[in-house]
């Protein structure tokens, strides 16, 4: 199904504060389950995976090929952005995000530890355990394990934020000539997201249930927290309206954490120092990236008060702030970007009720939407 999009200059539309009445919170938290705190929260059985055509095990894995964490099962998907998915690899269970290097490897943060696939032949070569104690390895959004991760612009070390269930999360970093976890190091509480500077020297979380973002000194491993809460941490709906994720701009190494279709927050690691700006989708948000260009990515997941949010979405705001908004058919987690810059892929596995397996393939010129089957509830997205 084909979508149109709309354009809109910056600080053309912006919706009221989010101080709401008390039923408009329970609108809230019942469309939010999957963004609280509770580790009890039951989670959906997966889906039926969809079918692989398998390529041919001696045959290499074609550039553009995207590779999908199935948050609903064990594995990653190798997918055709054309013709679907064409193989997949068992990791460990529930993998939430992945990052791959410039020689081709896959580092995929699963409950069970960090697993090494070969995109070019389509194996894992090694699953190192995480040294953080997080419980059996189990599925659904409030499992213990690896949740973002990211690797060093000169590929020696990842970084993996694991969430301990109703603790503090940590920071695991990984040497990855000798796969193994060389240090360990506090962070907040459900690390979403992890970035990393552009010259490598400090790594940042994005820790969703403690309203942070943590900064970390790659020389020392020396951990610095920033309260990320433009909508305040306590009472009302401002307790649902958390940062799940960041990107780092190229041409400052700020940090970029939207927040709602409403609020763009830009953080100044260094300083701490932080603006908002206006954004216009009017849509809870999670996933983020950003081109080399500065062009930021991201994704709307639907709203919170249907009465007053729009539904689901993916923000293209170039660098002067004016805004592409393409709705979505449904739910979505996280986006990659073609590296012609034309298309953008969305995932279709998010991390609460309403996710479908498949991924969005946006058209960025016409604007049209393509919906592609593939994984299985995927959630972390690269194109190889």
């Amino acid at each position: 199904m084909a979508h149109r999009s709309r354009i809109t200059a910056p600080g053309s539309r912006i919706t009221a504060s989010r101080t709401r009445i008390a039923g408009a919170v329970l609108l809230a938290a019942a469309a939010l389950a999957g963004c609280g705190t509770g580790a009890g929260a039951a989670s959906p059985e997966p889906a039926r995976a969809v079918q692989t055509a398998t390529l041919p095990a001696k045959a290499g894995t074609p550039q553009g090929t995207l590779l999908v964490a199935d948050f609903g099962s064990d594995t990653v998907t190798f997918i055709d952005p054309k013709k679907g998915p064409v193989d997949s690899v068992r990791v460990g269970q529930a993998p939430y995000g992945l990052a791959v290097g410039k020689d081709g490897r896959a580092w995929v943060a699963t409950a069970e530890g960090v697993a090494v696939v070969d995109t070019a032949t389509r194996e894992r070569v090694d699953r190192i355990p995480y040294e953080t104690e997080t419980g059996p390895a189990t599925t659904g959004e409030y499992r213990g394990g690896g949740m973002g991760i990211a690797l060093a612009p000169d590929g020696k070390h990842a970084y993996v934020g694991v969430n301990v269930p109703d603790k503090k999360g940590v920071l695991e970093v990984i040497d990855t000539e000798r796969r193994a976890v060389t240090d360990t190091v506090g962070v907040g509480r459900r690390p979403f997201d992890v970035d990393v500077s552009k010259d490598g020297r400090e790594v940042y979380a994005t820790d969703h249930d403690s309203f942070d973002v943590t900064v970390v000194r790659a020389n020392d491993l020396k951990p610095r927290r920033i309260e990320v809460a433009p909508y305040g941490t306590e009472g009302g709906l401002g307790s649902w309206l958390k940062p799940h994720y960041a990107a780092v701009r190229p041409s400052d190494g700020k940090l970029l954490l939207p927040f709602e279709g409403e609020k763009l927050v830009v953080l100044d690691p260094r300083t701490g120092d932080q603006d908002i700006e206006k954004m216009t989708a009017n849509t809870h948000q999670h996933g983020a990236a950003v081109a080399p260009d500065g062009t930021l990515f991201a994704v709307g997941t639907g709203p919170i008060d249907p009465d007053r949010d729009d539904g689901p979405s993916l923000t293209v705001r170039a660098p002067d702030g004016h805004e592409r908004v393409y709705p979505l058919d449904g739910p979505h987690e996280d986006v990659a970007v073609s590296r012609d810059g034309r298309t953008a892929y969305v995932t279709g596995g998010f991390t609460r009720d309403g996710y479908w397996n498949g991924i969005s393939v946006v058209d960025l010129d016409s604007g049209d939407v393509r919906r592609l089957a593939g994984g299985e509830r995927p959630l972390g997205v690269a194109v190889l």
